[in-house]
């Protein structure tokens, strides 16, 4: 096999040669020899090249071999840092994968644009008691029926353990083997397309796992020494000898694209992926997973917790062209309205109106103001960026955990504010993201869950409980006791979701379904999605109101009340008057509907003035009497 007729698809890692054979090729720029040994074969030298890279072809071998490489003769044999496969973990030997023997159907697929998506965050480990991307495919179709645009998969790049959330993540290239097969995947992606659905993948680019890391001994280079985070060393994108690290991410999440057709990613931690290059890394990836889709609309979205609206800004504007950010600041005021609780790093939020009236207009609600909680300024202006690129969610697997026992949020609050707060959510202007389960109300929980070895386990405990006493009802023994141990496989499996539950609980499926299919549907709410004026006003104490112009005068107005019941008298509030003289607002949607489980909904703008009802949201449209 000449090496010099093979022209390598990705820089790093083990390519099968069409004609036969496989490709090697991995940065040791410490070592002076390397070897790639295969398991009942051949250990074949990889020949230096310049800028400490090794490369070599080994004829013979074929996917589904497995093989480790040998670093200057010493007798230690480490997995591939560019596996492709773990099949025995992440100590194990890496195999060779051949993605060319995958038969896609998805080649009419048009992808994942950046508006008109309605997310879906799941765990392929917890999505069904089966924990494969097999049973999750199963489920699609409900999905698909409910409306659901496009998937956000939590990460799936091999980790230690037999459970985990994904984010300690150790093999970047490497699609777990708890959940199935590397074609596995590439099948669940493709029965999604088939349905209508996107699939996004979640992604670490701001450090690796603390167990089953090998890559010091090939180049502790891809390390920095300048930057730190809380969850261990970041990578270095900007320092000596970082534009083979560099390339080993941006590679990285064009092979997501390229190899599994995923349609885009969620970029996690972007505040500690530091990079003062000329060109961020964040941009250049971005532009990678554009070019690599080949005309495919794709969505990139990023948690940024100081929220630099930057991230979501063009290129040619100084920004690094993400197509949204999540917005904590809407989850925690809302979290606070549902549950009256503002503790921990909920401190800086009271969960009343004019909260959501400015999350609808603005997406972040910090944009530089003083933040109590960091004890520093945070946010930058956002004022120009759309509002679909926000992403708006109640619920996500941090959020989730964070409340001790893992409890869903329509456990701390009641039906009422729940149903019309998911009204406000799956209506408004920013990008609703729903969480596994949360659409028919799941009674699993979702915990924190990693399987370490013992002594990590128990570090890892022990940081669980002390990040938890951040919150004043969690820091005494009481608390401290609901925090169940990560390590426990009781605590994974009781996450698992019941399926069984979905189709007892008909009345919150029915609420999300409608709610979708309205936003989809409705000009007047449409009108606002797609950058027409949304605006606001506060009511009462805990009321307000979101009217969206459309330029027809098909106006609409959400009425959300999350106290008791309000009469507005008097009612000196613009927004609540109709477009023109002669028509009065008629409700065409109400939480309150019997069909969900509400008590049924009374006119609110009657000749008695404005009359609105307690714990509940409306939608109106403006008719004749």
């Amino acid at each position: 096999m000449p090496e010099a007729h093979y022209a390598r698809r990705y820089p790093y890692g083990a390519e099968v040669v069409p004609g036969g054979g496989v490709h090697f090729r991995i940065w040791a720029p410490i070592c002076h020899r390397v070897e790639a040994v295969i398991e009942g074969g051949p250990a074949v030298e990889l020949r230096p090249e310049e800028g400490g890279w090794f490369s070599g072809p080994a004829e013979g071998v074929g996917p589904g071999a497995r093989y480790r490489y040998r670093l200057d003769g010493e007798p230690s044999l480490f997995p591939d840092p560019a596996s492709r496969f773990q099949p025995e973990g992440v100590h194990g030997p890496s195999e060779v994968v051949d993605p060319r023997g995958f038969a896609w159907n998805d080649y009419a697929w048009k992808g994942v644009p950046a508006e008109g998506q309605v997310l879906y965050e799941l765990h392929i480990g917890t999505f069904t008691p089966e924990g494969t991307w097999a049973a999750a495919a199963a489920r699609l179709p409900d999905l698909a029926e409910l409306g659901i645009t496009a998937l956000c998969v939590m990460p799936v790049a091999d980790f230690p353990g037999r459970f985990g959330w994904g984010y300690d993540g150790v093999c970047p290239y490497a699609p777990t083997r708890l959940y199935g097969t590397p074609d596995d995947m590439r099948r669940f992606v493709d029965a999604a397309h088939a349905l209508g659905i996107g699939v996004l993948l979640d992604v670490v680019y701001n450090h690796f796992g603390p167990d089953g890391n090998y890559i010091r001994e090939f180049a502790p280079q891809f390390l920095s020494t300048i930057h730190k985070t809380e969850w261990g060393e970041p990578f270095n994108f900007d320092g000596p000898d970082s534009g083979p690290v560099r390339e080993f991410f941006v590679s990285n999440a064009g092979y997501w694209v390229d190899e599994f057709h995923v349609d885009g990613l969620r970029l996690d931690a972007t505040q500690a992926m530091f990079d003062d290059s000329p060109e961020h890394v964040i941009a250049t990836l971005a532009r990678r997973v554009r070019e690599v889709a080949r005309g495919r609309a794709t969505f990139v979205m990023g948690e940024n917790e100081p929220q630099e609206a930057q991230l979501v800004k063009a290129p040619e504007e100084g920004g690094y062209g993400l197509d949204a950010l999540w917005n904590d600041d809407l989850h925690h005021a809302a979290r606070v309205a549902l549950t009256g609780k503002n503790e921990g790093y909920f401190t800086d939020y009271l969960g009343g109106p004019q909260e959501f009236v400015s999350a609808a207009k603005w997406g972040f609600l910090y944009q530089g103001q003083q933040y109590r909680w960091h004890r520093r300024r945070r946010g930058t202006p956002a004022f120009g960026v759309p509002r679909n690129r926000f992403v708006a969610f109640i619920e996500n697997h941090d959020q989730v955990a964070n409340s001790g026992r893992g409890q869903r949020v329509h456990q701390l609050t009641s039906p009422g504010r729940w149903r019309a707060m998911t009204a406000y959510l799956l209506l408004g202007p920013e990008t609703p993201m729903l969480f596994q389960g949360q659409e028919y109300a799941s009674t699993r929980p979702f915990l924190y869950f990693a399987d370490h070895h013992p002594e990590l386990a128990a570090l890892v405990h022990a940081g669980r409980r002390e990040q938890m006493r951040r919150f004043r009802s969690l820091s005494g023994p009481e608390g401290q006791r609901l925090l169940l141990d990560p390590a426990d496989r009781r605590t994974f499996e009781a996450c698992k979701l019941d399926p069984a539950e979905r189709s007892t609980r008909a009345e919150w499926v029915q609420l999300h379904r409608d709610l979708i299919a309205l936003r989809k549907t409705d000009p007047g709410l449409r009108a606002g999605h797609t950058g027409g004026v949304v605006d606001g006003a506060v009511l009462g104490d805990h009321a307000f109101v979101l009217r969206f112009f459309h330029p027809g005068g098909g106006d609409r107005l959400l009425v959300v009340n999350l106290g008791r019941d309000l009469i507005l008298e008097p009612a000196p509030e613009p927004l609540l008057a109709p477009p023109a003289r002669g028509l009065f607002w008629h409700p065409v949607w109400s939480s309150e509907d019997p069909r969900y489980g509400g008590q049924g909904t009374a006119p609110l703008d009657t000749e008695d003035n404005w009359q609105i009802p307690g714990e509940a949201a409306v939608l109106l449209a403006a008719r004749g009497a």
